[in-house]
């Protein structure tokens, strides 16, 4: 039976100078950004899990690694996150974790999902505004054929 491989997204602390990437491509085939601050690599594992763990094992000493992730969701539409926490970082989050009576993983998953609902309700009600303002000064059906038009433009294409 053939392992599985998981495409892993690595989000780095800093830009990767030329020769601390490649030092870390002789250990592990990986394509950079064009800054440099993310990185992509395909890891053999059982699962997705496991990939993160596996990468983070093999390059945590060899670069500065803030996140990884799975690059596609799993099967319940879930991306995996892989964070390492300073010793204080972490300790706060496990005293939080315990006041909240949760496990400290369960605990920053519910914080992020809380987050990232909010975040989206932030940009609902900003682009909501948005459109109000636009809205005053145009009618809807102008204002449908403008956004129609900025869609279906392509960047560095001169629109004849």
């Amino acid at each position: 039976m053939t392992m599985p491989h998981h495409a892993l997204d690595i989000t780095l602390t800093r830009p990767l100078t030329p020769a601390e990437l490649h030092r870390a491509t002789r250990t592990m085939p990986l394509a950079a950004n064009h800054d440099a601050t993310h990185l992509m690599a395909v890891v053999g594992a059982r699962t997705p899990g496991k990939a993160l763990k596996r990468l983070r094992r093999q390059m945590g000493g060899r670069l500065p690694i803030d996140v990884i992730t799975t690059h596609y969701p799993d099967s319940s539409g879930r991306i995996l996150l892989n964070v390492a926490f300073a010793p204080a970082a972490h300790a706060a989050l496990r005293a939080a974790a315990d006041r909240a009576g949760q496990p400290p993983g369960r605990f920053v998953q519910l914080a992020l999902h809380r987050a990232l609902a909010r975040h989206a309700s932030d940009e609902a009600d900003r682009l909501d505004h948005a459109v109000q303002h636009l809205l005053a000064g145009s009618t809807a059906s102008h204002l449908l054929t403008a956004l129609g038009r900025a869609l279906t433009r392509t960047p560095g294409v001169t629109q004849c």
